[in-house]
């Protein structure tokens, strides 16, 4: 909320007298050049070109190495290091809106800016921890406390951000239009980055959907106290024959193919990441634009900020969210539980005769049978073995029957 206001002066700083767009605001720091010394000698010789994409390369090399390391690692730092990352680009959003803010004591900006940040991190951590952890959150009291009321905290919380940034307002404040996309953008990447994307999204999936390593969930053992990845893959995750289009059959002479369902779906999120994604791009470059920067911060020489390489991933985690949650996966049976052991009684059994009824309709099960109110037509119901004596005492009691 706070970083889509800009105090009206700001505007005139933005332009010249003759209507043209100033370059120099003091209110904005400038990038700097934070190359490690090292680069800086060996690659002294180079023209500024040439040396800004070997130390682009070099740089590039180690982040995907530090990706793999990372997933090598194991679910839990991977985790951790998502949190870390988000943190960093959120800090570096707020560093440039403080520096233009600062100077029109704007009360709590930073304050409500990391405020929000840890209110929306509470609601979707929350219920991710609560859903995947259960039996670790029912066994500590203050964890089942959170757990149950968890959306009416996290509501009052953003009530009380809410009330706090009312009082914060200040009069004479507009609203930053963005503009100029970034000209370094071009159709031939755009379209080249589709087939790319996609093509490497097939192949990528199809190796991946093999170990369980990468389709199970991380779950908590009980037996021995800590995490876990193992399971059954479901059979999203089991090869399965498909036949081709006829057009595809006379191309490339296959009838049919055998694949994993997930690259079916990975088809569509790599159609997102080429063609949707980038937008994603085009708003951080309206965004910094409007600020007069050249990138976010200088965290990567040769790159800038952590936000600049993550700033198409926000859009693409929130579709790769919602997609999961519409087309992959299915009701949670634990969740469920969690909500059937809140019910009353009374409610329990209710819920526990209409499954039983829908079960009966299906054939899923039999149906209990009755004694008969009549004592020559009464059935005997027994839940144990019975021994001979006990069956001799049934039977005079009921001629012609025996115990069910």
């Amino acid at each position: 909320l706070s970083l889509s206001l800009v105090p009206q002066e700001l505007e005139t700083e933005f332009r010249n007298d003759d209507g043209g767009v100033s370059r120099n605001s003091s209110e904005v720091p400038l990038s700097t050049d934070n190359t490690p010394e090292v680069l800086n000698k060996a690659l002294s010789g180079l023209s500024s070109r040439w040396k800004n994409w070997w130390v682009r390369g070099i740089l590039t090399l180690a982040m995907i190495t530090f990706f793999f390391i990372i997933i090598y690692l194991g679910p839990l730092v991977l985790m951790m290091i998502v949190m870390v990352v988000q943190i960093k680009c959120f800090h570096e959003i707020i560093l440039i809106g403080y520096n233009v803010y600062h100077s029109y004591h704007l009360p709590w900006f930073r304050t409500l800016s990391w405020y929000f940040l840890l209110c929306a991190n509470y609601f979707f951590y929350g219920e991710t921890v609560t859903d995947t952890f259960f039996s670790l959150v029912q066994r500590e009291e203050p964890l089942r406390i959170l757990s149950k009321y968890h959306r009416f905290i996290s509501f009052t919380l953003y009530l009380a951000g809410f009330c706090m940034f009312v009082l914060s307002l200040v009069k004479k404040h507009y609203r930053l239009q963005f503009y100029m996309l970034s000209p370094k953008k071009t159709w031939e990447g755009f379209i080249g980055g589709f087939f790319a994307t996609v093509l490497f999204g097939i192949l990528l999936s199809y190796f991946m959907a093999g170990y369980s390593y990468f389709v199970c969930p991380v779950e908590f053992n009980n037996e021995t106290n800590w995490f876990m990845v193992d399971c059954q893959p479901s059979e999203l995750y089991q090869l399965q024959k498909y036949t081709l289009p006829s057009l595809l059959q006379s191309v490339i002479g296959w009838q049919t193919v055998r694949m994993y369902p997930f690259q079916i779906h990975s088809i569509a999120l790599s159609t997102f990441a080429s063609l949707i994604g980038p937008f994603g791009g085009f708003f951080a470059s309206g965004f910094k634009r409007a600020f007069k920067i050249k990138d976010f911060a200088d965290t990567i020489p040769g790159h800038g900020g952590i936000m600049d390489r993550f700033d198409c991933q926000y859009l693409m985690a929130t579709f790769v969210n919602v997609y999961i949650a519409s087309f992959i996966r299915g009701p949670n049976p634990t969740k469920l539980m969690q909500q059937l052991l809140a019910l009353r009684p009374d409610q329990q059994l209710s819920v526990y005769n209409s499954l039983k009824a829908h079960l009966m309709e299906k054939e899923a099960i039999q149906p209990t049978v009755r004694p008969s109110q009549h004592p020559r037509h009464r059935l005997w119901v027994s839940r144990r073995p019975r021994s001979g004596l006990e069956m001799g005492r049934k039977d005079r009691k009921a001629p012609g029957r025996g115990f069910t």
